[in-house]
């Protein structure tokens, strides 16, 4: 898969608010494909954290009121948990929100595809960075074993390094899969 291939599946129009969200709370991330073989940008987080520990995501996070809109979330996210700097001109489309299953967050993500990154340094909600290459990973779908995780919507499953991708960054994922397939 080339990135003209991968360029023109997942380009779409860019819109940064979400005006139907009930009650949940804002968050967006960035889904990053860098390289002529393509690989996806993934973090883990700390197992400390809160919410969402250990578990594997893109880049993202909560919207703050200094946020212009989701697609600054995203950006200002990326650049603080992974010291990434994209800017909006290299973000080429958003794929469709997703809900998180436990803490009650509609995510908008957000698509840039780069020819190449610098190096990458994790910040305190990042316990690790994952390079991953994009075609052999999306191979690795599965539906979600578990029934509750299946009270949302559909759940699947990805895997890398004896890692399970699930929740929110597998639909995520899944929709990149329907986009490439399409």
């Amino acid at each position: 898969m080339d990135s003209e291939l991968l360029k023109s599946s997942l380009s779409s129009r860019i819109d940064p608010v979400l005006k139907h969200y009930g009650k949940n709370k804002l968050a967006s991330v960035l889904v990053v494909i860098y390289g002529d073989d393509p690989i996806i940008v993934m973090t883990e987080k700390p197992k400390h954290l809160k919410l969402h520990a250990g578990e594997i995501s893109f880049p993202g996070g909560k919207f703050e009121p200094t946020d212009s809109d989701l697609l600054d979330t995203a950006l200002r996210e990326t650049r603080e948990e992974i010291g990434l700097r994209i800017s909006k001109n290299q973000v080429i489309g958003q794929l469709e929100p997703v809900m998180t299953l436990n803490s009650s967050f509609m995510i908008l993500p957000f698509v840039s595809i780069v020819d190449k990154i610098t190096s990458l340094s994790a910040n305190s909600e990042v316990e690790r960075i994952f390079h991953i290459p994009l075609n052999p990973f999306l191979k690795t779908m599965n539906n979600d074993p578990n029934p509750a995780h299946n009270r949302i919507q559909e759940m699947y499953t990805f895997e890398y390094q004896n890692k399970t991708i699930w929740g929110a960054s597998a639909r995520i994922l899944k929709q990149i899969v329907n986009r490439l397939n399409s």
